[in-house]
């Protein structure tokens, strides 16, 4: 049907910059495809080892073994381990230190803890403001392709007598495409970044209370070498 709308044949039938402002709309939209996808399996990941780690943890599972089996891994470890291992490092590090009293050690795993988690944090983090500058932006640069487009569209009939709405619809149509354009590309990025933003508050929660609980649990052992 001729009423029917053939956003291809618009597309290919705008101005140079409009084609330009859909061009740049056109990667930011797959670049926040790329990162949804890759922070979704990131956040998963991370969730899922904190499960399965708090789960060998409260099982009455020896602390030096799974330091070991942890600390074995190498660079392979990450999320919460990470933070275990960092802390349990640290505090077996203090606890070889003669004349070291309990504090002190306790001390020195939380820092090793916090620095740990804020580590993971970040990593977690890293390209999620992308995300929300993609969702902030998009729409006005789809606005700028679409006012340049009807700019040019009603340009185009400086020299006519007698304008119709016919005659400037399609320029205007192109132009709309921008605009369009432009809320593809942001509402996908802003409702991951909400998303995902509130995942991470979790998580950073999550991990908050690991140190909190991991940290009592050193306590202990420490107040009982200083008096063993």
């Amino acid at each position: 049907m001729s009423g029917e709308l053939n956003v291809l044949a618009l597309i290919l039938g705008a101005s140079l910059f409009v084609k330009l402002v859909m061009g740049v709309l056109l990667l930011f939209s797959f670049l926040s495809w790329v990162i949804i996808f890759r922070k979704k399996a990131m956040l998963d990941r991370a969730i899922g080892g904190a499960n399965e780690f708090e789960e060998r943890f409260w099982s009455g599972a020896d602390l030096a073994g799974l330091f070991r089996e942890v600390s074995g891994r190498g660079n392979d470890i990450s999320g919460i381990e990470s933070i275990f291992e960092g802390g349990f490092r640290e505090f077996a590090r203090l606890r070889q230190r003669r004349g070291l009293d309990p504090r002190t050690m306790l001390e020195g795993a939380q820092r090793a803890m916090r620095v740990a988690a804020t580590r993971e944090m970040d990593r977690l983090e890293q390209s999620l403001e992308f995300l929300a500058n993609v969702g902030s932006i998009s729409p006005y640069v789809g606005l700028l392709g679409t006012v340049w487009g009807i700019m040019t569209a009603f340009q185009g009939l400086a020299n006519v007598k007698e304008a119709t709405i016919a005659m400037v619809a399609p320029g205007i149509s192109e132009a709309l495409i921008a605009t369009a354009m432009g809320l593809v590309a942001a509402i996908p990025a802003s409702w991951a970044y909400n998303r995902y933003s509130n995942k991470l508050e979790r998580v950073a929660v999550r991990y908050d209370t690991f140190v909190d609980e991991f940290s009592s649990i050193l306590q202990r052992q420490a107040h009982a070498d200083d008096h063993g």
